[in-house]
């Protein structure tokens, strides 16, 4: 979990223990239905996440109130809210901290910068302001019920793509079996008259 005590370093990539606890997320979201808990092994196995480091990430997710989970012999972790209320934001401040690339611009995590004369005209503050804002609300529209749509419509996607693509293979053999067809029949032609 992101300290806030730490210096202000955000990160230009996600971090792995985010890009995890996304992946456990969207497993959950799509494997536990009506409330039924999902056992860490499960996840792991499934997502490819080291066992010990996605317990820690489950229970991070608990204590944030996206997660819940069940004691016992069919035990487990579940959703705590629907995946449409879950959003990629509130995860990666969970794990990352801001999500701002200056620390002037961070709305929970706000720092002044060191070097900065007047904040309210400063232009450098500005620009990466909007763009803070904009990653922001990209990343609340994208919740776990918003990724496994697009998932859904990515595999459709490439399964109409490689129909495609084998539709049009199955025609260029053809053609080449009607062209030797017609070539043959040509060949018999043109012996004939002779």
């Amino acid at each position: 979990m992101f300290n806030s005590h730490s210096i202000f370093l955000p990160p230009i990539m996600l971090s792995r223990k985010t890009k995890y606890a996304i992946n456990a997320l969207v497993y959950l979201a799509r494997e536990s239905k009506d409330g039924e808990p999902v056992q860490i092994s499960r996840i792991a196995e499934s997502e490819n996440i080291p066992r010990k480091f996605l317990e820690a990430i489950l229970l991070d997710l608990k204590h944030a109130g996206m997660l819940n989970s069940r004691k016992g012999k069919i035990g487990g972790y579940f959703l705590q809210k629907t995946p449409a209320e879950i959003n990629i934001a509130d995860v990666m401040r969970l794990f990352d901290g801001p999500i701002a690339l200056l620390p002037c611009v961070a709305y929970k995590y706000y720092e002044k910068c060191d070097e900065c004369i007047d904040e309210e005209a400063c232009g450098i503050r500005s620009v990466f302001s909007d763009v803070r804002s904009e990653t922001v609300r990209m990343l609340k529209k994208a919740t776990l019920a918003e990724i496994i749509k697009r998932s859904e419509a990515l595999k459709k996607n490439i399964s109409t793509q490689k129909k495609v693509i084998a539709q049009k293979n199955f025609l260029k053999g053809n053609e080449n079996i009607v062209r030797n067809v017609i070539n043959k029949q040509k060949i018999t032609s043109v012996k004939k008259r002779k």
